[in-house]
């Protein structure tokens, strides 16, 4: 495939259905109302000269380059920021324009340089690609005078170079970072001959920049440029895939050069990301070929044995043996496995099909456990499917926005950039969160109401909202009583009007004043189109499913269900959270969320799968770990995942590891897990991933392989081959296309998704099938799924962990921009440049009182551990809160969690720890465990393989 060049229209596209006609160069041609003339002439494929207008960016009218003649109008006005209208006659193409924009064109090549056979863009340059467009031959004001040539490079960045001297000072890199990303990190310093970009720090990476690449996308020129560009030179043919990271599922051109990736370039079509990226996505991706990746599989009797390199076959042999052996000593529920949210659908669909049909029970969970499982419960208690209702654009109709436990700016920030539009059009603004994130006071953005409780009491404070609404008479009576459950309706509405629900009640439990929890109540109530966004901050939690439930009664309760601008969102974590969970990697559920226990859903899949399924539900993650530790659970096959790490109580993982006859783990590097691993299976990149994500807002994306697998399999072919192995051989797959297509003949929801039709459309959101032939972008616009909307009683039952003298401190995690979940793949690229290590976060007022100074080692202490970490003064913890984040393995975060979870899906309470917070001088007993016993990562991928393969 050759390079993928996207047509630029100048301008962006006019929301209006109306139409006009206009006559362009003699041809008349009928366009959208607003259109600009750009974009008017773009349309029907007569190009106008430009520099400073791009299709991403509102129109500008600053380069001059892009002027056309009016009939009946003086002078010759910029075509981006001229509007059509009926009848208008325009000419683009005069002598008059002509010596015009050669006279615009001689003075910016007039102080630029002519290097262009060595420049890096050179032949990817608009500005060389409009000198030509124009006919410029000669620059008449010569080369002398004064210049900019003597300005100095920025290469503070580790992804891309800033080099003044090209710079034509078009605005687009400061446009794209205020109207695309919304960071306004960058602005025109200086008026005339002495404007320049400039930032708001000594350079670009101690600036407020976030890396996100919109400006480096929007330059012309090469003033903003990749450094894999400088080095490899410009790519020369495209593969369309999709983001491996977070849940918002953005859409790729990986621009290579033979296979070599050379960048990542957000794609202009894509209906999650719509063409713009965050630092994750576009540049940390050189994990996929780092040196620690493991690409031979490798076996060892026990865990202290050195790392033995074999064959496919000795390998998956090796896997296959041991765990018929650990079946028949112990049972057949004495297996399973875990799936990943990292991993395509196609692939978690062959493990969760290889441990119902092949290893013969429901052992299957997932990581969803650990974080969204309370979404996918409380949501189809109420709702009637477990998944949010919106797509990502429904934002933009948004007039009043909740984010709770989410902190959307450092986990989903291509959204957080769309979401930060509207707020900066007017939309009001709700945080719920104990942290001040960065949504309630940032550039050009600043909450209405932040209400900071204390972690634990979410459904304390949700439903002192609708105590609020339901006392004022705030419900929308028309809404409820059409579309929902009286029954359940009057059960509810009876439990929130007592007053132990009030704000009064409830401001001493959460720490929130009871006025704001009011105003925040009548805003969301009153304010029009009001939509909640929520992340783990809501679910992992003891009582997780019920603030799930909590904010769907919300939402019908006051009518914000069912269109666009509304809705009940969840900021899913990884990028196939959803996919995995809607594959069936549930003990209780086969794919589609269909119980194992309904005969007619099992005979289904027993006829197409040609066995004999479990009926009775398997073993939860905790139950697993559990069930090791007793000595009846004793093989496990973990993909993707690793649990060591991200699972809360890390002792007792270690513990319930170590107690197994055989651990096998799949996965691109040498995990915490896989230092408990019997069987290492070397797992693929994204880069080399054939499939699809399913992301947040349920659009299943293709992801296409970029490069051939460097284990020499696909990871559903490992799978299926230790199917086949364990005496499955009625699991033959020969590609990818043919698992989505058995996965859309057994799913409902999937009945009409196929490779093809995604290659085709992009795109498509489930449910689609007969009834939703084009997909779903909103849910439940007409009935819900499950037919009445059913109004759920959440009595708030406050946590068991509990501060006292010993504990007087609460500890929560999170997540940080440049970091991605347990840090596998970012702390594989530069982006430890910006965050090298964990630290704590400790109001000014708990660390005085302790003893505590910015940037000293303090002991985290609870009652299942202990860690050190570097110590962070700030203000946006409130006094008696602590916080973390657990991208670093050395950092033991999760030895010091609980094993508390949610009453309904055993989801970890992460967010909620008891701890005390010490100064200290050395590292923890874990860490110097953890020091000894793992030098690095690194040294025992050095060591691993002892013997080659055969």
């Amino acid at each position: 495939m050759a390079i993928l060049k996207e047509k630029d229209f100048g301008t962006p596209k006019p929301k209006a259905d109306e139409t006009v006609k206009v006559e362009i160069d003699g041809f008349e041609v009928e366009v959208a109302a607003g259109s600009s003339v750009m974009r008017a002439a773009s349309e029907v494929g007569i190009d106008i000269p430009k520099l400073c207008a791009t299709d991403s960016l509102n129109p500008f009218g600053s380069c001059r380059l892009c002027l056309v003649e009016v009939e009946g109008r003086k002078g010759t006005p910029a075509s981006c920021t001229t509007p059509v209208a009926e009848g208008m006659k325009i000419f683009t193409q005069t002598p008059r324009l002509e010596k015009l924009r050669r006279g615009v064109m001689e003075l910016y090549i007039s102080d630029h340089p002519l290097d262009c056979l060595t420049c890096a863009a050179n032949g990817d340059c608009e500005l060389q690609d409009m000198a030509g467009s124009v006919g410029l031959r000669d620059v008449r004001y010569g080369y002398e005078g004064a210049n900019h040539f003597d300005a100095e490079k920025d290469q503070s960045n580790p992804y891309f170079t800033f080099d003044p001297t090209k710079c034509i000072v078009c605005s687009r890199c400061v446009r794209a970072c205020d109207e695309v990303q919304g960071t306004l990190a960058l602005t025109i310093d200086g008026r005339g001959f002495d404007s320049k970009v400039a930032v708001g720090g000594q350079d670009f990476f101690s600036s407020e920049c976030v890396s996100c690449g919109a400006c480096v996308q929007a330059c012309p020129t090469a003033t903003l440029q990749e450094n894999s560009v400088i080095e490899h030179g410009t790519p020369d043919r495209t593969v369309l895939t999709t983001c491996a990271y977070c849940g918002v599922g953005c859409s790729f051109k990986a621009e290579m050069k033979g296979d070599q990736v050379i960048r990542m370039v957000p794609y202009k079509d894509g209906k999650a990301n719509h063409g713009h990226s965050c630092v994750k996505g576009r540049f940390a991706w050189g994990y996929a070929t780092h040196n620690d990746r493991i690409t031979k599989p490798m076996i060892r009797e026990k865990i202290t044995d050195p790392w033995r390199e074999v064959s496919w076959e000795e390998a998956i042999s090796f896997s296959a043996e041991r765990l018929k052996k650990a079946q028949a000593e112990h049972g057949v529920k004495a297996i399973g496995g875990i799936t990943s949210s990292r991993c395509t659908a196609e692939e978690v669909w062959v493990v969760q099909k290889t441990i119902r049909a092949a290893f013969g029970n429901n052992n299957v969970d997932t990581c969803a456990r650990v974080c969204h499982s309370p979404t996918g419960y409380g949501l189809n208690q109420t709702f009637g499917t477990s998944a949010g209702t919106q797509d990502f654009d429904s934002v933009e109709e948004a007039d009043v926005i909740i984010v709770i436990g989410a902190n959307p700016t450092d986990a989903h920030p291509v959204f957080a950039s769309q979401m930060k539009r509207r707020l900066r059009e007017g939309a009001k603004l709700i945080v719920v969160d104990p942290r001040k994130i960065d949504l309630v006071k940032s550039a050009h953005i600043e909450a209405d109401h932040h209400l900071a409780l204390k972690p634990g009491t979410n459904v304390a404070i949700v439903n002192a909202l609708a105590h609020v609404i339901a006392k004022e008479g705030l419900i929308d009576e028309a809404f409820v009583q059409e579309r929902c459950d009286l029954q359940s309706l009057n059960e509810w509405r009876n439990f929130i009007l007592d007053e132990v629900n009030s704000p009064e009640a409830i401001a001493q439990e959460s720490g929130v004043d009871a006025d704001a929890i009011r105003a925040a109540a009548r805003l969301y109530a009153t304010g029009g189109n009001a939509a909640i966004y929520y992340g783990l901050g809501v679910t992992e939690h003891s009582q997780g499913s019920t603030m799930v439930m909590g904010m769907a009664n919300l939402a019908m309760a006051t009518g914000n269900i069912g269109r666009r601008g509304v809705g009940v969102n969840p900021l899913r974590g990884q990028n196939n959270v959803q996919g995995s969970c809607d594959m069936g990697s549930f003990p209780h559920e086969l794919p589609g969320y269909r119980s194992v226990a309904d005969d007619a859903v099992r005979g289904t899949f027993e006829t197409a799968w040609q066995r004999e399924l479990d009926s009775v539900p398997g073993y939860r993650i905790p139950n697993m770990f559990d069930e090791a530790i007793a000595g009846k659970y004793k093989g496990m096959y973990v993909q993707g995942e690793d649990i060591a790490q991200s699972d809360p109580n890390t002792l007792h993982v270690e513990e319930a590891l170590k107690a197994l006859d055989i651990l096998i783990v799949q996965d691109l590097f040498l995990n915490e897990t896989a230092r408990f691993a019997h069987v290492f299976l070397p797992g693929t990149s994204f880069l080399e991933k054939d499939g699809t994500f399913i992301n947040a807002e349920r659009r299943i994306n293709r992801v296409r392989p970029v490069m051939k697998s460097a284990t020499g399999l696909e990871e559903w072919e490992v799978t299926q081959r230790l199917a086949n192995a364990m005496g499955y051989t009625e699991m033959n797959y020969s590609n990818a296309a043919q698992i989505m297509d058995e996965i859309a003949a057994l799913t409902p929801t999937f009945a009409g998704v196929s490779f093809k039709r995604l290659d085709e459309t992009g795109s498509v959101q489930w449910p689609c099938n007969d009834a939703a032939p084009d997909g779903t972008p909103i849910m439940h616009e007409e009935r819900f799924v499950r037919g009445k909307g059913a109004f759920i009683v959440t009595e708030y039952v406050p946590t068991t962990e509990k501060t006292n003298r010993k504990f007087p401190l609460i500890l929560t995690t999170g997540r940080i921009l440049s970091q991605y979940n347990v840090g596998a793949q970012t702390r594989r690229t530069d982006n430890v440049d910006w965050w090298e290590e964990d630290v704590l976060e400790i109001h000014p007022s708990d660390a005085e009182a302790k003893g505590i100074r910015d940037g000293h080692w303090v002991s985290i202490r609870s009652r299942k551990g202990e860690t050190t970490l570097r110590a962070q003064i700030s203000e946006r913890m409130a006094p008696g809160v602590v916080y973390t984040t657990f991208h670093h393995p050395e950092s033991g975060a999760n030895v010091i969690t609980t094993e508390n979870s949610d009453w309904a899906t055993n989801c970890p309470e992460y967010k909620v720890t008891a701890v005390e917070v010490t100064p200290a001088n050395h590292k923890s007993e874990w860490q110097e465990h953890y020091a000894l016993e793992t030098p690095s990562l690194r040294k025992i991928a050095q060591k691993a393989p002892v013997e080659p393969a055969e």
